[in-house]
């Protein structure tokens, strides 16, 4: 019994120090990691958004609390579309698998978007075609302000941060997160590279050093005397 139990403690050892290696392993695999593009990004966070700040580009005259949380709700779903499109060279970033998570978890919610920003076109422009005619205006404005190439990296990284947090939002929550991220989306937009080394420039000579013999001085280059020699020679 004594060698049982002894061999019993030594297995159940072996089995803890497995279960622990297979759990951090596990929490190292599981955890995808997201694509940094820079050793230190800029920060665009910024302060919740009402959505009637002009610099968000959502104009919607006369709209009703409600249609201006419609509106927010479907730029953010605008912004993370154009990333689904635009930012899969980073796999990393997983915007395609976050862009088709918010389709199937906050659907509802983009269904009543949808219903409320075409209920305001509509009634704002009295008849349903002219409304729907005005929708389609706003939704390719939405779409073209969010697509950019200078500020792409920004960009795809700023909407990979925010896809991820739509995840882990609950069910009629993406109103809030709009409101909480639309202007860290906005801003991304903004063209920022490497913030943790200051940035220099480089100035390049206007010419190579002049070959001319009388330029160097024992293998270094004087500019100042270049011809001088020759100047002497001739006198």
């Amino acid at each position: 019994m004594a060698v049982e139990r002894g061999f019993e403690g030594t297995g159940m050892t072996i089995v803890r120090c497995m279960v622990g290696l297979m759990v951090a392993t596990g929490l190292c695999a599981g955890t995808p990691a997201s694509a940094q593009f820079f050793m230190k990004s800029y920060d665009f966070r910024g302060a919740p958004v009402t959505g009637l700040e002009p610099e968000l580009g959502m104009t919607l005259p006369g709209a009703t609390p409600a249609e201006v949380r419609a509106g927010l709700v479907w730029n953010l779903r605008a912004a993370l579309n154009v990333a689904a499109l635009q930012c899969d060279f980073a796999p990393s970033l997983l915007t395609v698998d976050h862009y088709n998570a918010l389709l199937r978890d906050h659907g509802t919610e983009l269904t009543g978007a949808l219903n409320a920003l075409t209920g305001y076109f509509t009634r704002v422009n009295k008849t349903k075609a002219a409304g729907q005619a005005a929708f389609d205006k706003f939704g390719t404005r939405t779409y073209s302000a969010f697509a950019t190439v200078s500020a792409q990296y920004n960009f795809c990284q700023t909407a990979s941060e925010v896809g991820r947090e739509l995840i882990f939002a609950k069910r009629g929550e993406m109103g809030d997160v709009a409101v909480n991220y639309m202007r860290q989306m906005r801003n991304s937009l903004i063209p920022y590279g490497e913030q943790q080394f200051p940035r220099y420039m480089v100035v390049l000579p206007s010419s190579y050093p002049d070959t001319d013999p009388s330029c160097w001085k024992r293998d270094v280059y004087y500019p100042s005397e270049c011809g001088r020699q020759g100047k002497k020679k001739k006198r």
